[in-house]
């Protein structure tokens, strides 16, 4: 950012009106998406106001979804839909919602992950990571589905509720992992996603493929989801920005 000082425009409270120069700078790239912002020092001095100011202003801006706070500091949104509501983006993907008929299961392992998950992924060839595997159909055993999903070190090393399921990650045990995307963003990370629907040759069934990353592109998880087109279908739900 440039040592520029911008008087900020009067009629309105200081620190609003700072996050409104902020905002804009954030929608301009002045201010590059996922980068980190300057300290509140810097920013204060950039916009000629005190550091209480600035605080405020980013107050406003992270209710808002367009600056994201971790312990490493502040940090411009990426432009585009990130993933806020737990509605729009459920996990594993394809997880039905509760239903005593359906017969459901997970499990995690500690393991080496399919090769082209190990690639998307970043991981070495051969290096184990957290893989949960999710089975579910309905009661009368229609309607099945089975997702493979595999984590980054970066997930592990920043989400710590899934770090702690390393130690008892044997493949057997049931994993309780749905809030695993809501642990993600606790842990400071804005979710972008993109999900791939294939046919699956010489079958009825289709091949969802999604994969996840971070607001510095860092990739955090993929999965393999296999649904039976003729039984079943999937909902996708999105949450569109108001105009402004």
């Amino acid at each position: 950012m440039a040592r520029t000082h911008h008087p900020v425009p009067a009629g309105q409270p200081l620190y609003w009106r700072v996050a409104t120069r902020l905002l804009d700078e954030l929608r301009d790239g002045t201010i590059p998406p996922g980068e980190r912002l300057p300290g509140e020092r810097r920013l204060a001095a950039h916009f000629a106001v005190s550091r209480e100011t600035v605080r405020q202003a980013l107050e406003v801006l992270r209710r808002d979804g367009m600056v994201s706070t971790d312990r490493r500091g502040s940090h411009a949104r990426l432009p585009g839909l990130p993933s806020q509501a737990p509605s729009s983006l459920a996990f594993p993907v394809g997880a039905r919602t509760a239903d005593p008929r359906a017969a459901d299961r997970a499990t995690v392992a500690w393991e080496t992950p399919p090769p082209d998950h190990a690639e998307a992924l970043g991981l070495a060839p051969h290096r184990p990571t957290l893989v949960h595997r999710y089975e579910s159909s309905g009661a009368d055993g229609r309607g099945r589905r089975t997702a493979v999903t595999s984590f980054s070190a970066v997930a592990l090393c920043e989400v710590e509720e899934l770090a702690r399921y390393r130690d008892r990650a044997d493949g057997t045990a049931s994993a309780h992992l749905g809030r695993a995307y809501d642990w993600m963003r606790k842990a400071g990370l804005t979710l972008h996603h993109r999900d791939a629907i294939t046919p699956l040759a010489d079958t009825p069934s289709v091949r969802v493929t999604r994969r996840v990353h971070d607001q510095y592109a860092r990739p955090l998880e993929i999965t393999d989801l296999i649904v039976d087109a003729r039984q079943d279908a999937l909902v996708y739900e999105f949450t569109l920005p108001a105009a402004g």
